[in-house]
């Protein structure tokens, strides 16, 4: 069976402790991994304001994963789990094609290339106060005094 890529990004109750939102993305990765998929990539966004309320709350942890599984089977099992768990509030899977995975990673790459472009470098070095010798461009440049 040939395996596919899939994005599934869920919504956690920012409510709970960081060790209870750490374990329900293991148990989530676990899952996957269990079932003979492989994880490409887990982003944890972090909390966030909702942009309406769902289930009566205004913030969220927001987390995407990457991942490709054989059994697409897996992606129902873990929409019912995370329909019958409440501590996620909302899901939601997306098939990917594997060119739309490169460009992804090609994204990924070029904006962290462009970062990378952008931090500063060391700062021009100083002369420790010193005067800067001049030099003959300099003389020919500068105003002459009339002796008049």
């Amino acid at each position: 069976m040939e395996k596919r890529f899939y994005e599934t990004t869920f919504i956690i109750n920012s409510s709970l402790d960081d060790d209870h939102i750490e374990n329900i993305i293991k148990s989530v990765e676990d899952m996957i991994t269990k079932a003979g998929g492989t994880i490409v990539s887990t982003e944890r966004i972090g909390r966030r304001r909702l942009a309406y309320p769902i289930a009566k709350r205004n913030n969220g942890y927001y987390v995407s994963l990457e991942y490709e599984i054989a059994d697409p089977a897996l992606v129902a099992k873990m929409e019912r789990t995370f329909h019958h768990n409440e501590d996620i509030l909302r899901a939601l899977t997306l098939t990917l094609s594997p060119r739309e995975v490169a460009a992804k990673h090609n994204r990924q790459a070029e904006a962290a290339m462009q970062t990378k472009q952008a931090e500063p470098t060391s700062p021009p070095e100083r002369n420790n106060g010193e005067v800067p010798a001049t030099t003959e461009s300099d003389e020919k440049d500068a105003p002459k005094e009339n002796a008049d």
